[in-house]
């Protein structure tokens, strides 16, 4: 009996959900159903996903990133199937592979001079996992300082460096040794780091949770200060990287050279996961400085062949496609026509970002009306009103976005680095839809937000 893959696809496509209810995590599938996500989709093409019915939908999410060259990309399952075919010898472990060299060779090629090595690992949270390691034993320090609202991971040490507290909730003693301090905020980085007694300070250069862009001086002073006081400067560019801010790192914006940089999502193409480290080199002689110390840290499925030629290909089509110039382009278009329309828009506060991670926040108006709304979902759950935003964008114009994280706001796009033309007119279009419904009470979106606003009452009285 052979074994099919799109035979099992096609007996059970109207599963899913009931499979996910039976077996795996239920609460996700009651929030999809809830907020009308619940959708069957049986085709996904470079920036669209597609259903049963062949309706199309433009993804504004890449699996958080994890698409910037967009779904199913031609040349990167040529380069897997490649790799399936040719019989090449895979995670021999008394051995060291051609195909991460290459990929470590080129990734380097792109990161500033003082990076000279890398480390792969199968994760972004590993990554940082990693890097927390590499910092405590370079430095002979324990202390690690990250930023208030910050996400930098979901493992035990990645957690412990988590800015929202809904994550930690219940999963402590996390690791201790491990601060917070304002993101942004230069006084408080070199207070935290003035007894010299801190390993890394580990930020993203713009914040995923809320799409938050630093003073144009803040990195630059950030890596000045940790230098003072010996303190290794850590660039999360896992979300940032690969050129979804419009430079192929978002340290490029303002040409600062950390320690370490920390990557994954889309060097993995979207098919195979992968992360990885690029850092200089004392760091690296320092913690592997002799053969005996040669596998302290490690991990069994890093360098496998099919990731190596993933990241190797996805490189490939960035920079074939012009992908980061197209990024840069566009994503500014989208974010100057937003921008545009806040006069017209009370509940409209700014769009923002850098290339296509780009954030709209929306803010409590001035007309009475307007305001005892917004006061009414406020009062329900901070936050709600971006769902009657979120929905709608995706229910009536077929264009899947996210609200930017717990309590906020504000509604992220984190798109596929290749948006056309067409795709920049649909976002825009949309919004300015969205938003014009909401300025109309009474209207179906606000029963829609009282309806919202019921079920978060419900959910905190239970």
């Amino acid at each position: 009996m052979s074994f099919s893959i799109a035979e099992l696809f096609s007996q059970h496509f109207e599963n899913k959900f009931d499979l996910h209810e039976q077996h795996l995590n239920n609460q996700m599938v009651r929030v999809l159903r809830t907020i009308g996500y619940d959708k069957n989709y049986k085709k996904a093409l470079g920036q669209y996903l597609y259903d049963e019915e062949n309706n199309e939908y433009l993804d504004c999410l890449s699996g958080f990133g994890v698409f910037a060259v967009g779904r199913n990309h031609p040349a990167i399952i040529s380069a897997l199937q490649e790799t399936l075919t040719l019989e090449l010898p895979n995670l021999v472990q008394m051995d060291v592979s051609l195909l991460s060299g290459l990929l470590a060779e080129k990734i380097l090629a792109t990161t500033p001079d003082k990076t000279k090595k890398m480390f792969f690992s199968n994760s972004g949270t590993e990554a940082v996992e990693a890097a927390i390691k590499f910092a405590r034993y370079t430095t002979k320090r324990e202390q690690i300082v990250h930023c208030e609202h910050s996400f930098h991971g979901l493992t035990l040490g990645a957690l412990s460096l988590n800015g929202e507290e809904i994550f930690k909730q219940g999963f402590g003693p996390l690791l201790p040794n491990c601060n917070a301090i304002p993101f942004n905020n230069l006084e408080a980085l070199e207070k935290s780091l003035s007894n010299k007694d801190v390993a890394a300070f580990i930020v993203e250069p713009i914040q995923g949770k809320g799409v938050n862009v630093p003073d144009d001086n803040y990195l630059p002073e950030v890596e000045r200060l940790c230098k003072k006081y010996g303190t290794l400067f850590v660039a999360d560019e896992i979300q940032t990287g690969l050129g979804r801010t419009g430079k192929f790192w978002a340290i490029d914006h303002w040409n600062v050279n950390p320690d370490m940089i920390l990557m994954a999502k889309a060097l993995s193409g979207g098919f195979i996961p992968v992360g990885a480290v690029a850092m200089t080199q004392k760091i690296m002689d320092t913690v592997f400085n002799r053969m005996d110390r040669a596998v302290v840290h490690g991990s069994t499925f890093s360098k496998n062949n099919m990731a190596m030629a993933a990241g190797l290909a996805t490189l490939q089509v960035i920079e074939d496609e012009k992908l980061v110039e197209n990024c840069a382009k566009i994503g500014e278009d989208i974010t100057s026509s937003i921008n545009a329309k806040s006069s017209q828009y009370e509940f409209l506060k700014e769009a923002r970002g850098r290339g296509l991670m780009i954030a709209v926040e929306f803010q409590s108006p001035k007309s009475l009306s307007l305001k005892a709304a917004w006061a009414m979902l406020e009062a329900a759950n901070k936050g709600l009103f971006c769902q009657m935003v979120t929905i709608p964008l995706f229910k009536e114009h077929r264009v899947l976005t996210q609200v930017a994280g717990h309590g906020m706001n504000v509604v992220k796009l984190l798109p596929p680095l290749n948006l056309t033309q067409k795709d920049r007119d649909w976002i825009v279009n949309s919004f300015d839809k969205a938003i014009a419904d909401t300025h109309q009470i009474p209207g179906s979106i606000w029963d829609l937000g009282k309806n919202l606003a019921s079920h978060a009452i419900k959910n905190k009285n239970k």
